[in-house]
């Protein structure tokens, strides 16, 4: 694909510094910006690469002001790393857009179709899944029976989603994930083993939620799990049934979420935190890689750290005086055998 310096201004209405017509082909990062490459210039510690850099056209921001001259074309907009996103997305969109119904796929003729759709090989659509509209099913995804996929949604390639599941509009499904497996219920017997207990509700997932490689959500034992809207998740998500997961909250990493957790919108969690069952937390939390949360949040905006997990101000003071605890005890070894050297040396003196 091939853009002017003009046609890009034009979309991001930005203003020109330099050849309108210069053309680009590429986008690469400023630092290693070639001819015929698009870069952006968002960070103040990277702008002396601004003065190097080989890119024909650079994203600024409208108030950057040079300090010697510039070989490339600046585009000026109100946010230069916003106008960069922007051009990604429509980068990504654009070299993505296929279409079409690949000969090796199944599909089963109760199915529903929606229009624009691409349809991967070996890729499987089973008994009354319904698709929307410019749906992206890449290949060997799995849709059992009764699926819903909404308009724009992206299923990357090995995507598994159980009977029942419901997926909103303009979600992406990375590969590997897993929605709507059985829960995680046994009830224990007289004999030390455990009978599994039929987990038969479902899971569903409002529009425009992400969620990363190799991420499990299962399947409630009664109702649903909920994603809402909006929700990011990184990779190896492990969510539990039941769970309730509020708008815009994104979760790092390698974390764990036991069953019947309901967590509030706009949550912030870090990587490889694990979170009890059966709790709530607020709106606004923000918890802190690694911690481990084993009671309910109830204060909206709350920020916490630690196993068990507790206010964050609290962590670090308390950290302070973890880190010093070698160096507190050889002091109290120190107290302690002078305490018995003066108790001795009295002794000596009134016997």
């Amino acid at each position: 694909m091939e853009f002017t310096a003009k046609t890009i201004a034009e979309f991001l209405q930005g203003e020109i510094e330099g050849d309108p017509e210069v053309k680009v082909t590429k986008i690469a990062k400023i630092e290693e910006g070639m001819p015929g490459a698009l870069t952006f210039l968002a960070n103040p510690l990277y702008t002396p690469y601004i003065y190097s850099t080989k890119a024909s056209i650079v994203l600024v921001n409208k108030d950057f002001k040079p300090e010697k001259g510039i070989s490339a074309t600046l585009i000026r907009v109100e946010d230069a790393y916003k106008a960069f996103a922007l051009l990604l997305e429509l980068y990504v969109k654009s070299k993505n857009d296929i279409k079409g119904i690949d000969e090796l796929a199944f599909i089963d003729k109760t199915a529903v179709l929606g229009e624009n759709i691409f349809i991967g090989a070996f890729s499987y659509i089973g008994r009354n899944v319904k698709i929307g509209n410019n749906v992206k099913i890449y290949p060997q995804v799995c849709l059992c029976e009764n699926v819903q996929i909404g308009d724009n949604t992206v299923l990357r390639s090995g995507v598994k989603i159980y009977n029942d599941c419901i997926i909103g509009a303009g979600c992406i499904l990375h590969s590997g994930v897993i929605i709507g497996a059985d829960g995680f219920g046994f009830a224990p017997q007289k004999h030390c083993d455990f009978k599994k207990v039929p987990q038969i509700g479902n899971v569903v997932i409002e529009e425009n939620v992400e969620i990363g490689s190799n991420t499990a959500i299962d399947r409630a034992t009664l109702g649903s799990t909920i994603i809402r809207k909006g929700v990011k998740l990184d990779n190896l998500i492990q969510i539990a049934h039941n769970v309730e997961i509020g708008e815009n909250t994104v979760i790092a990493a390698q974390t764990g979420i036991s069953g019947s957790t309901k967590i509030g919108r706009d949550c912030m969690i870090g990587g490889q935190v694990g979170i009890v069952g059966h709790i709530t937390i607020a709106d606004e939390v923000k918890i802190a890689a690694q911690s481990g949360v084993g009671s309910s949040i109830k204060e909206k905006g709350a920020i916490v750290q630690g196993s068990p997990a507790f206010q964050i101000h609290e962590y670090q003071k308390s950290y302070v005086v973890y880190k010093q605890l070698p160096e507190l005890r050889k002091q109290i070894i120190e107290f302690q055998q002078e305490i018995k050297k003066l108790k001795e040396d009295l002794l000596k003196k009134f016997m």
